[in-house]
């Protein structure tokens, strides 16, 4: 009997990508041939997180990767099913001794997996390398230095794909590997209202941001419309580790260097660092994903409303900048930072929604749903960390700050396309005579306001503010300000 190969394999899950890939760097230098695997996992497909675009995204990605790998005979093995079971049927076929992965800040369902698949290694004499991901540290227990080493390790070399045909399970032995798994068709139906995944797709992107579109980054950024071209739309291929944030940090601090637009570039550096802090803020505390971080709101009730639910989530309460942003989001998968925290402050605020609420269908039609990022920009919009300024957002007085001449609105509000502008942001002030003359009925064409805003802000206001105070509260806020507070908070907020 023929002995098995021993092996090492590269678990992709958010990091597909090849360059600065730390895990497929150490696994090619392992000295044994190595196998690229992602599996499209069961518990992820029926998590009520996750969407068809992200796995659509995800089979772009692996396609992407796959172009690339035809050149060393290889490609990765992308099957459906339950981690353990594929494993188990790989190590039919091969002695598995290495298995490298990334650092993965998920979701519970996933830390739980991780725990398991530890056990499985170790019961298996497997050994399972993980790294670093993007900077974010695990079992920190507070933020003393957590700057200075995240900066360190943006500013390290870049670690090269160095494969070579040898070092990968030939694309035949994957062929017939694949008899004994129930392979992942990575073909996708072209949709051209989402972002396509993929490295290739992602430099794109980058370098037209790059070589000009940066310059209009800080004017924009709060512009529903201007926004989608200003702003660097990096954000999935950075989620689904399309590329690190250290190239991107690389690059945009070279740029910095000779551009006559430094500050534009400062201010996307900047959220680069305010995106790694938010993660590792979901890594060192995971139970934002159910309940608050200020566990002094846990004693904030709120009655859920299915009719205010289903009016937010299909962009028809009434308010047309909530509505276009919805519709925009659904459609697309994109809408920006300003016009997220609005969604989150009307769902939570102006129709007083416990965020729980809202997590699911957000993190579905997010195409860059990022768990760290997710939870915690949850909980600070919905004003429940204590720590934060409360913002209640007014999508009136936004609609005319950011998107004065309706041109946003326009296109995803089209039933209110033809009116006057002063009515497209507040159709509900056209009285009977308005509406006849302009052909457009509220609460026929278009709904009538589903809330009092005015009194559901001012309700709002008065119960958060005054929670603020509450002895739980203040304690939790004191806890989570010495876990989480980074020191000399100024070197986050610099530009160079």
């Amino acid at each position: 009997m023929k002995n098995k190969e021993n092996i090492a394999i590269v678990w992709l899950k958010r990091d597909l990508r090849l360059h600065d890939n730390e895990a497929l760097h150490k696994a090619i230098n392992s000295n044994k041939r190595v196998l690229i695997l992602y599996v499209f996992e069961n518990l992820l497909l029926n998590d009520p997180h996750y969407s068809d675009r992200h796995w659509n995204f995800i089979k772009q990605s692996l396609s992407d990767i796959n172009k690339t790998l035809s050149e060393y005979n290889t490609k990765v093995l992308s099957v459906t099913g339950d981690i353990f079971a594929v494993f188990n049927q790989l190590q039919t076929k091969y002695v598995i001794t290495d298995v490298y992965s990334h650092q993965e800040t998920g979701l519970l369902i996933t830390f739980n997996r991780d725990k398991e698949f530890a056990r499985y290694c170790r019961n298996n004499s497997i050994e399972w390398t993980e790294t670093i991901n993007n900077g974010v540290l695990r079992g920190l227990l507070n933020r003393d230095d957590w700057f200075e080493r995240w900066e360190d390790y943006m500013y390290q070399p870049q670690i090269e794909f160095n494969g070579s045909e040898e070092c990968f399970i030939s694309l035949s032995e994957i062929h017939t590997l694949s008899e004994y798994f129930r392979t992942t068709n990575l073909k996708t139906k072209d949709n051209s209202n989402f972002q396509y995944g993929g490295t290739k797709t992602a430099w794109k992107y980058a370098n037209s941001f790059f070589d000009g579109r940066y310059e209009n980054y800080m004017f924009h950024i709060s512009k529903p419309e201007a926004s989608r071209t200003s702003c660097s739309r990096l954000s999935p291929y950075i989620a689904w580790g399309n590329v690190s944030i250290r190239e991107i940090f690389q690059k945009a601090k070279k740029l910095k260097e000779s551009s006559s637009e430094k500050r534009h570039l400062g201010a996307f550096i900047s959220r680069l660092r305010w995106q790694a802090h938010f993660i590792q803020k979901f890594e060192m505390e995971c139970t934002m994903e159910n309940a608050s971080i200020n566990k002094g709101y846990h004693k904030l009730k709120k009655s859920i409303s299915e009719t205010y639910i289903k009016a937010w989530e299909t962009g028809q309460t009434g308010f047309p900048l909530v509505d276009a942003s919805m519709r925009c989001l659904n459609e697309t998968g994109f809408i920006n930072f300003r016009m997220r925290a609005m969604l989150v402050s009307f769902f939570t605020h102006i129709l007083w929604q416990p965020w729980q609420q809202a997590t699911h269908h957000l993190s579905k039609n997010f195409l860059d749903f990022e768990p760290g990022i997710h939870f915690p920009q949850l909980q600070m919009q919905a004003g429940e960390t204590g720590i934060n300024n409360l913002r209640i957002y007014n999508p009136v007085k936004n609609s005319h700050d950011h998107d004065p001449d309706a041109v946003f609105i326009k296109k995803w509000v089209p039933e209110l396309a033809n009116l006057p502008v002063p009515f497209i942001h507040e159709p509900y002030l056209m009285t009977p005579l308005d509406q006849q003359f302009n052909n457009c009925i509220i609460g026929k064409d278009y709904p009538s306001p589903i809330v009092d805003i005015k009194e559901n802000r001012k309700r709002a206001s008065e119960i958060l503010w005054n929670m603020k105070k509450d002895k739980d509260v203040l304690r939790e806020s004191l806890r989570i300000l010495k876990k989480h507070t980074i020191n000399n908070r100024s070197r986050m907020l610099r530009d160079e």
